[in-house]
């Protein structure tokens, strides 16, 4: 039979585990709803909604092959990157408002939710009308910009070699250190665990010699 009071401490644990995890739920949702203490809350959740979790779906798009989940991670990207390109000039204005970052995670969740696809929608309604009709000013920009660098690199080619070269040589001798430290622990390890030496040879047989 099992003890009279079982029954009672289950009950008990139970009700401690719930109320644990309304505790934790209800600090969380305070923590992410609360204007003034929860910037560096709310950033990370809009960081690991914004890019960690795409990032993670776009890999698992590739692996699979799955050519519907590829277009839908090509959408967000497009989307977000245009949303960070304006986000870059129009931060220091609107950052201060109030919410701005429970707006910012609102809106990363309607992109990538199925039911919204809202980066479908602003793909299809706003950026591609927008590109198409500046495509070519667009790629006219970004050749001169491609020939630029290119002849910027040219000119500091002996400066990009040196750099290069020292970055391998300190490497290297990173490497050299490393490999030396790795030996010499290992060399230590082996003389700590190696047998004691061997007694003298004076047993039986080298007294009966004498």
């Amino acid at each position: 039979m099992e003890p009279v009071g079982s029954e009672g401490n289950g009950a008990l644990g139970n009700r401690m585990a719930l109320l644990g995890s309304n505790i934790t739920s209800e600090v969380g949702l305070r923590l992410l709803l609360s204007p003034l203490g929860s910037n560096v809350v709310i950033r990370t959740a809009c960081c690991t909604v914004g890019v960690a979790l795409p990032v993670y779906s776009t890999f698992k798009a590739i692996e699979n092959k799955d050519q519907n989940a590829q277009n839908r991670c090509l959408l967000y990207w497009a989307v977000y990157g245009s949303f960070s390109l304006v986000e870059v000039f129009t931060d220091r204005l609107i950052s201060w408002c109030p919410m701005y970052y429970h707006l910012k995670f609102a809106f990363l969740v309607w992109l990538q939710l199925p039911s919204t696809n809202g980066a479908k929608q602003l793909y299809a309604n706003h950026l591609r009308p927008f590109l198409l009709r500046h495509q070519a000013r667009v790629d006219q920009v970004l050749g001169f910009a491609y020939c630029e660098v290119v002849k910027l690199v040219s000119s500091y080619q002996a400066e990009i070699q040196f750099v290069r070269n020292m970055v391998v040589k300190i490497t290297g001798s990173a490497d050299q250190m490393l490999r030396g430290a790795t030996e010499s622990d290992i060399s230590q390890l082996r003389d700590s665990t190696q047998d004691p030496a061997l007694p003298s040879n004076t047993g039986p047989d080298q007294h009966r010699n004498d």
